[in-house]
């Protein structure tokens, strides 16, 4: 018997370090190992983990373990408490990290400092499911959304010679899907076991997490040439070449002017209309999947699709959700567009479309596919996104650009929530509303599309 157990667990170990080493490898393909593209990938991988502990313990504690009439109750208190003044916080979130441009692998490290200490303290509080967990779940959301925004701004710090952004993001997020999906096994064999031992899983992954940080590159804190970005549309005027300059950073030396004409006046520095027209989409989108979250989660669990178990019918909407967004971002990976704002106006169509059938033929068919498509359309939108911040965007106010654009984006996933949460529990009635936003949105989209045009323009200079 000893020889047999030491056999199979020389077999496992085995296994576990040969998986281990095709991961590192995928990771570390075409430069990203070199250009430490590898090591920010995996330190995501951990952040989804950890993240994902905590969901499936105030899911189990919030939502699962209650009545659905106290569940939403207890839902509706939680995003008073966390998601309004995360509202007021999240605007804040971008320009404080923003102006913090030497400092961001110590950021990565707070944001998980932060949450392996609430983890903890979470532990401790989560059976009973009292007012005392919500302060330090609205810590554990800022210090995730900040990691979220720091993330955004490292990625064209690390790109390979070799890899697109947009491919880059799409390594990053698919790293990050994997461990989720492996995550919520794991926290749910550890709730078998207590309520708190997922946030105690979260804490040990945090705190690897904040060792990791500091294994980043050194360039990740580099602020060389950068410059803060303001979200606007307006063209750049005649005599400017990409960045126009405000208050907030030194011009260069000016261009030789007619000594009788007037020096241009300096204004705020702007990101293109192509780009706003992207973001206006992929806001949209992740309004979508914030209300479909919500939304779906209260009605599912009180009137299932099709006759299923409460818990089945969500757990096949998460999985639709989830491979949905895989698909996305592998397509991302696979496909080079060349007209991102068409992709992203595409998707926007998509997944209006997807909404408005499921509102009219509400059944299970139409709630899964809604699903899958909204996490496909919101996954390739959002790397057509970071691909026009790339084209358009100067170099020197590229990752400002980023930062502010994930904390709009964050920001619209709370109100989609919030809408979610407030709307009657009728699954026409709720669909029909997301397809009219969406459609709304759409059509701004579209009169924006044929004002802007589709450019071929070639990607813009990576960061060094």
């Amino acid at each position: 018997m000893v020889r047999t157990a030491s056999a199979a667990g020389s077999r496992t170990g085995k296994v576990v370090h040969g998986t281990g080493r095709r991961i590192r490898r995928a990771t570390a393909a075409e430069g990203a190992g070199e250009s430490g593209l590898a090591k920010l990938i995996e330190l995501h991988a951990l952040n989804a983990f950890g993240d994902m502990l905590i969901t499936v313990a105030l899911a189990s504690t919030i939502f699962f373990s209650v009545p659905t009439g106290e569940a939403r109750g207890r839902v509706a208190l939680y995003l008073l408490v966390t998601m309004a003044p995360f509202a007021l916080l999240a605007p804040v979130i971008g320009p404080l990290l923003d102006r913090l441009p030497h400092g961001r692998r110590a950021a990565v490290a707070m944001s998980m400092l932060a949450r392996a200490v609430l983890a903890w303290t979470m532990a401790g509080v989560v059976t009973g499911g009292g007012l005392a967990l919500y302060p330090e779940a609205l810590g554990v959301l800022v210090a995730s959304k900040a990691y979220g925004v720091v993330r955004s701004v490292v990625v064209p710090r690390l790109l390979p010679s070799r890899l697109s952004l947009v491919k880059a993001n799409s390594r990053v997020t698919l790293a990050g899907l994997l461990a989720t999906m492996v995550a919520a096994g794991v926290g749910g064999l550890l709730h078998l076991i207590g309520p708190g031992w997922p946030l105690r899983g979260a804490f040990l992954v945090f705190v690897a997490g904040t060792l990791m940080a500091f294994h980043l590159p050194h360039k990740v804190d580099s602020a060389k040439g950068e410059q803060r970005a303001v979200l606007h549309a307006e063209e750049h005027p005649p005599g400017h070449h990409g960045v126009l300059h405000g208050r907030s950073s030194p011009a260069p030396e000016p261009a030789p002017e007619p000594a009788a004409g007037p020096r241009p006046k300096a204004s705020l520095r702007t990101v293109g209309p192509s780009v706003i027209l992207a973001l206006r989409a992929m806001a949209a989108m992740r309004w979508l999947v914030g209300f479909l979250v919500m939304f779906l989660a209260f009605l599912l669990r009180e009137e299932p699709i099709g006759g299923l178990q409460p818990t089945l019918a969500l757990g096949l909407v998460a999985l639709a959700a989830g491979t949905g967004n895989a698909i996305g971002s592998a397509l991302g990976s696979w496909l080079r567009p060349r007209s991102p704002e068409m992709t992203v106006t595409a998707m926007l169509l998509l997944a209006g479309g997807a909404t408005a059938a499921a509102a009219l033929w509400y059944g299970t068919v139409t709630v899964v596919t809604v699903a899958a498509v909204a996490g496909t359309a919101a996954s390739l939108g959002k790397l057509s996104l970071d691909a026009l911040i790339q084209r358009d965007v100067p170099e020197s106010v590229r990752t400002s650009a980023f930062a502010r654009s994930e904390t709009l984006l964050q920001m619209s996933w709370v109100a989609g929530g919030a809408v979610g949460i407030l709307l009657p529990l009728n699954g026409a009635l709720g669909l029909s509303v997301a397809a009219a936003v969406l459609g709304a949105v759409l059509l701004w989209t579209l009169r924006s599309l044929l004002r802007v045009g589709v450019r071929h323009r070639p990607a813009a200079p990576r960061v060094a």
